[in-house]
Formats: C-alpha cells, structure tokens, sequence
C-alpha cells in the first residue's frame, strides 16, 4: 500500500497528470488536486507511479467495458467487486474505485488516451499490460456471454496496448478455461486453453508453455513491474489456475 500512501502524502514526483491523473483527481478529490498537471516535472516510470496508473486505468477501463453492450448487468458489477475484495482495498481505495467504474460508464470517457498514457506510464512492462488486459476480459466474459460490441471493444484495446488480434484470442481462450475453473465444470479442453496449446503438442512444448505462463503471472515479478501489491492475490489466482492445467494434462497424459 505504499504507493496509495504517497499519492494521498502529496510526493508530486509520483503524480500522474494526462486522463489517467484526471481520473484519480475526479475518484479522490481535494486530496489530489494539487498534484495534477506537475508530473512532467518529474521522472516517470518509479514503481509507485506506475502502480496509480494501474490502479486508475484498471476500474476506469473496467466500468467503460461493463457499459460497452449498453447496460451494466449484476455480474459484471458482482466480477468487479470480486476483484475489489481480492484486492481487500481499505475504505479510501474501495471508494476511489469504485468512482473509477463509474467514470468509465461515462460516453465521452476518453478511452484511447487512457489507454496511451496507461502504456507509456508502463514503459513496455508486457507482462504487467497483459495483466491489465486479462482483468478486462474477465469482466467482459463475466455474465458468461460476450457481448459483440465487447468482444469489438476488447480488440481495440489490445490492440491499442500492443496485442495482435491472435494473442488477444489466446486470453480469450484463456479466460474460457479460468471462467470454468471458477465454476468447477473444469475440464481436460480447459486445461489446454489455458495453457495455450493443443493436444497434439509434446511433452516438452507443454512444459515450456507452462513454464513461460508462470512467469508472466508470477506475483512478485508484476510487482516488481509495478502491479499494485494489493493485486497480488488476482496474480496468485491466476498461477494456481495455470498450475492446476498442466497437472490435469500430465495426469491424463502419464
């Protein structure tokens, strides 16, 4: 939480102006107000900077997807709670984020210059975008349908963050197979579509793919990156999803 602690202490160096510190400023207030517009004085790219702007483009993107199909339905607010209580977000936090959802939802919020700053502000932590980007899709697949326009909307962010359209597929895939995880309806087919690959690859290609997706979704390294540490446990979440794959495919293999 330290770098919650610093924006509200007023360390400038950590500000964040541009739409991303505009949205922090509408989600916190009077306590944010003098920061705005002075971070080009300083230098970007610090652990905590990055971590606001996680934090504000995450719930703000989030409530814009929610709204993508025209309406905002209990399971994508339900999907959004979750991962606020994952986050066990103290009282300022909760609020802060949830008024970021609610930004979002908004029709003229400026979505591609959120996501232009968000990836500058990240200086080409991939990893820790991808992170960003699997969040979003779970919200979008979270009433256990996907929406056209969502679907539509997904692209264009991925897109905009660096993902051609095959590696945005591959989340989605992802995502099919976490989302039954969740709901213990897992299954060999899940298991594959986590980790990306088919049942015709070998032993070796699997274990390399299972090797190379724990370490994008280790925890400690996308805090490293500047994943907020309150985060930790949706990372933690998603390598024991990853783990629990490739078991299930060594024991049907052996």
């Amino acid at each position: 939480m330290a770098w919650w602690g610093t924006l509200l202490g007023g360390t400038l160096g950590y500000m964040l102006g541009g739409p991303l510190g505009a949205m922090l400023g509408i989600a916190l207030g009077g306590n944010f107000d003098r920061g705005l517009g002075l971070s080009d004085q300083f230098e970007s790219g610090t652990q905590e900077r990055v971590q606001a702007a996680f934090f504000s483009a995450t719930f703000s993107v989030m409530g814009h997807i929610a709204k993508a199909d025209g309406k905002v339905t209990h399971d994508e607010i339900a999907s959004a709670r979750h991962i606020m209580t994952q986050m066990q977000l103290n009282n300022e936090q909760l609020a802060a984020a949830k008024k970021l959802f609610e930004e979002g939802k908004n029709p003229e919020f400026p979505i591609d210059a959120i996501l232009l700053q968000f990836k500058k502000e990240c200086h080409r932590r991939r990893n820790l975008i991808q992170m960003f980007l699997e969040i979003q899709i779970a919200i979008a697949m979270s009433d256990g349908q996907l929406h056209p326009k969502e679907k539509q909307l997904i692209y264009h962010i991925g897109q905009q963050l660096g993902f051609a359209h095959t590696q945005i597929d591959q989340l989605f895939r992802f995502a099919t197979g976490s989302a039954h995880t969740q709901h213990k309806t897992f299954s060999l087919d899940d298991a594959y579509a986590i980790l990306g690959i088919k049942p015709s690859d070998s032993d070796a290609e699997i274990k390399k793919a299972y090797r190379r997706l724990m370490s994008q979704h280790h925890p400690d390294k996308l805090v490293a990156k500047g994943l907020p540490e309150e985060m930790v446990k949706v990372a933690t979440e998603k390598t024991q999803e990853i783990h629990k794959a490739y078991d299930l495919i060594k024991s049907h293999r052996n």
